[in-house]
């Protein structure tokens, strides 16, 4: 039985472009929850408020980030089989980048890395902690210092182009997920989480994460469509 040949085509720019405006409208809809609630208040409206606030957990700004996480996943494993299968070098860096990843997606969701405040506090002694008040950027930075070096002669090696944009998008990424959470958390200490400077904070926060991420699946796009002609998946039973 003959089989038909499907052909699928993913172009970077309609595709970076498409999950910017779904992005763009989720960010506006959070700050305007957050206007009506703190300026206006607006009270009626609760659940629909909470279900856009890019700070909440588990509603759609939440899902929507994790679904850019998981298209990263899926091209990170793409280009971890296809640079072993061409026994290309550092084909460790990207499994692990596949791994972080994963783990990120998996957080995102149940917020593992927020259950590290209360310990890490107690360690730095709960009180007076400024910039550091949540705690878990402490550890969070020593991690990322840790990979930044484990990743070093791997980014060397990339192509400049390839490396500036992933360094762009890593430097957007960590410049609202620790960046600005080390602004929130001095914010919340002085004058606490319910008033509407901390909920512009995180939603500069979270924006710049969300824009880090879109960024890096477009890098991601742009090193697929540069260095692989096309990629074939054959289905055998």
């Amino acid at each position: 039985m003959n089989k038909t040949i499907h052909q699928v085509s993913l172009n970077s720019s309609t595709i970076t472009r498409i999950l910017a405006m779904a992005a763009f409208l989720l960010i506006a809809a959070s700050i305007a929850g957050q206007i009506s609630k703190f300026m206006f208040g607006v009270d009626g409206f609760k659940s629909l408020i909470r279900l856009f606030n890019v700070d909440e957990e588990r509603n759609i700004p939440t899902y929507f980030t994790m679904l850019l996480m998981m298209i990263i996943v899926a091209l990170l494993g793409l280009i971890t089989i296809l640079n072993s299968n061409l026994k290309s070098p550092y084909v460790m860096q990207w499994a692990v980048l596949f791994s972080g990843f994963l783990y990120m997606a998996y957080d995102e969701i149940f917020q593992l890395h927020e259950k590290l405040i209360w310990p890490v506090q107690s360690m730095l002694g709960e009180h007076n902690l400024g910039v550091f008040y949540f705690a878990w950027v402490v550890p969070g930075i020593i991690v990322v210092m840790l990979i930044g070096l484990f990743m070093l002669r791997f980014l060397l090696h990339l192509p400049k182009p390839v490396r500036v944009r992933f360094l762009l998008a890593a430097a957007i990424y960590l410049g609202g997920a620790i960046g600005f959470e080390l602004i929130g958390g001095q914010h919340v200490e002085l004058h606490g989480e319910e008033n509407l400077t901390y909920s512009m904070i995180t939603t500069i926060e979270e924006s710049l994460e969300i824009s880090g991420l879109i960024f890096f699946i477009w890098a991601l796009l742009r090193y697929c469509e540069e260095h692989y002609q096309a990629v074939q998946l054959r289905f055998t039973p």
